[in-house]
């Protein structure tokens, strides 16, 4: 039996020209090979398997070559060429610096890089990963980058330039690999598979391509998965098959759906697809994708960035047709919001249901009108009967006399304390400051009075002590400048005491005052993040903290006196007063 060899290796090119996808790169080698314009150290950087190791061969292969070609290639009879072809020759040497990283690697290095070539002129020492090695060790090999032997040439080769220190970036001639175009890789493939005798169609190959993202030797390894699973007859439905790729056709099915506003059959179509092992991530990214794709494909000069077979372009051609650019521009909008959301939701399969949801009632009649405009409205899925009409804010430049009141707000009655049948709206002092909760009472009253007119949706949604919660310290993270209300409000959280009404317990009358001012903006945050109109606050002060804590500077030093007699007898003695 041969022993087999993976077509990444089999095919990986020997010349400058066989190279896929880099042809300024290798032309710019190859002109400085021909001009004898050879610089002492280079850097290939790019993604994985674009061809960074493989033309740093190919250029220390040909700058030894005894007898290059007149198109600057490597004659591959030469001593030397038969030398590298053979794996035996001495003038390349090559490095991984994953596993080679320390100091004493590079010193080692160093010491070899003092001996001239036996066979041709330069020593090429091409060092894999560079980015790997530790500081100590790149700062090891500053001088001998800098200023090497003539005879010495560095390739350096990493996937990551942003980690290699800049003072090894300013030694080097850098050289940037691009992602090889799926065209690209599409024609090679080809190419292997009349070598090796394989039937493929091209939208099979056209996959393999974009699973291999932009990478060749990943298409190629691809490639050697499919065909073993094929037995040679690489097709589209084998591709999708055996890679667990979403076919085409689901997205096609869904637009069908989303376009005639048939939510039925899209939630069947996404659970279909759910129901094959697809994760609801890959789906909705997928779907805008897709959309992205239509969008491109409604222009000829845009659809050629869309790189398919032509039998599925030609289907988006005309699916594209289809669909207005304003219908494109909101469900790659709301696809794109979905994809946002769906790391941070806890009921995934929700949202992505919600998303279909969305997308299908995007055709709908209601669609377009004002109110959908304004604000996302779910229309009702299993009834085609019109639903009734919700109540929706009237425009702020109306009069006020035509605007009806559907909701009024009023004042709450304070509640009384646990230890004191006194009500709160009574006359309250704090510590001497001279604030009456009373009169703070007033004044948000004729506040509440002025806002009682504004015209709200009726909202009635149940909502949780936890979500109250939750939504109060919502709240705080806004609060930018207001420390205090926000400390205040991060230690004074609100208790759910009936359906609607929360309880807040402060310290103080400050904390009390601070509140009332935001009394209306907090209620209105709340009302809407928890879909519930009749939410509102009582404020209540703990007595057992008035009378603990001190606030001015006389309450303060009356409380040091308390614990500690001697500040009394020093003030008494020396007749001290506090300023």
């Amino acid at each position: 039996m041969n022993n087999y060899i993976v077509s990444a290796r089999k095919y990986r090119p020997t010349t400058f020209n066989s190279v896929v996808g880099q042809r300024a790169l290798t032309t710019t080698l190859k002109n400085a090979i021909a001009s004898g314009k050879l610089a002492h150290a280079y850097l290939f950087c790019g993604p994985r398997g674009v061809g960074k190791t493989t033309c740093a061969r190919i250029f220390a292969k040909t700058i030894n070559c005894l007898s290059p070609t007149s198109e600057g290639e490597a004659c591959n009879q030469c001593e030397s060429c038969v030398a590298f072809n053979e794996q035996r020759s001495f003038n390349i040497h090559e490095l991984d610096a994953a596993s080679n990283n320390s100091v004493d690697d590079i010193r080692s290095l160093i010491e070899q890089v003092r001996i001239p070539p036996q066979i041709g002129k330069y020593k090429v020492y091409i060092i894999d990963e560079v980015h790997m090695l530790s500081q100590a060790a790149f700062n090891a090999f500053l001088k001998t980058l800098e200023e090497p032997p003539h005879h010495a040439i560095f390739i350096l080769a990493t996937t990551e330039k942003h980690k290699i220190l800049p003072t090894i970036l300013s030694r080097c001639q850098i050289y940037d690999f691009s992602r090889i175009t799926i065209k690209d890789t599409v024609e090679h493939l080809q190419y292997v598979a009349s070598q090796e005798n394989v039937k493929t169609e091209p939208e099979a190959l056209n996959v393999l391509a974009q699973k291999a993202d932009g990478g060749m030797r990943d298409a190629l390894s691809i490639f050697d998965q499919v065909v073993s699973f094929t037995g040679g007859n690489v097709t589209y439905k084998a591709v999708i098959e055996n890679l667990n790729v979403l076919d085409y056709e689901y997205y096609f099915k869904l637009t069908d759906a989303i376009l005639i506003n048939n939510v039925i059959d899209g939630l069947l179509i996404l659970n279909e697809i759910l129901s094959k092992g697809f994760d609801g991530n890959n789906i909705i990214t997928g779907i805008a994708s897709h959309f992205r794709d239509l969008l491109l494909c409604k222009d000829p000069k845009t659809a050629e960035m869309f790189e398919v077979g032509a039998s599925i372009r030609q289907r988006y051609i005309e699916t594209a047709k289809k669909c207005s650019n304003e219908f494109l521009y909101k469900a790659i909008d709301i696809v794109n919001e979905s994809d946002l959301n769906y790391r941070l939701s806890r009921n995934k399969r929700l949202l992505s249901d919600l998303t279909i949801i969305r997308l299908c009632q995007l055709s709908s009649p209601q669609a377009g009108s004002e109110d959908q405009k304004k604000k996302q409205v779910i229309a009702p899925i299993f009834t085609k009967q019109e639903s009734t009409q919700q109540a929706t804010v009237k425009d702020a430049t109306q009069p006020a006399t035509a605007r009806p009141k559907t909701v009024e707000i009023k004042r709450p009655i304070a509640p009384t304390t646990p230890k004191s049948d006194k009500p709160m709206n009574t006359p309250s002092t704090m510590g001497g400051l001279g604030i009456s909760i009373a009169s703070l009472n007033q004044k948000q009253e004729k506040e509440d009075e002025e806002n009682a007119n504004i015209v709200t949706n009726v909202l009635k949604e149940k909502f949780t002590p936890l979500q109250l919660i939750n939504e109060w310290k919502a709240y705080t993270e806004s609060l930018v400048e207001e420390h205090h209300l926000k400390n205040t409000m991060l230690n004074c959280l609100p208790d759910l005491i009936e359906n609607t009404v929360f309880e807040v317990v402060v310290n103080n009358a400050i904390q009390a005052q601070r509140l009332l001012e935001y009394k209306m903006n907090i209620l209105n945050t709340l009302r809407a993040k928890l879909k519930n109109s009749s939410i509102d606050m009582k404020l209540r002060i703990s007595e057992d903290n008035e009378k603990k804590l001190a606030f001015t500077p006389a309450e303060k030093f009356n409380l040091m006196m308390e614990e500690n007699e001697s500040l009394r007898k020093l003030k008494d003695e020396f007749g001290l007063e506090l300023s």
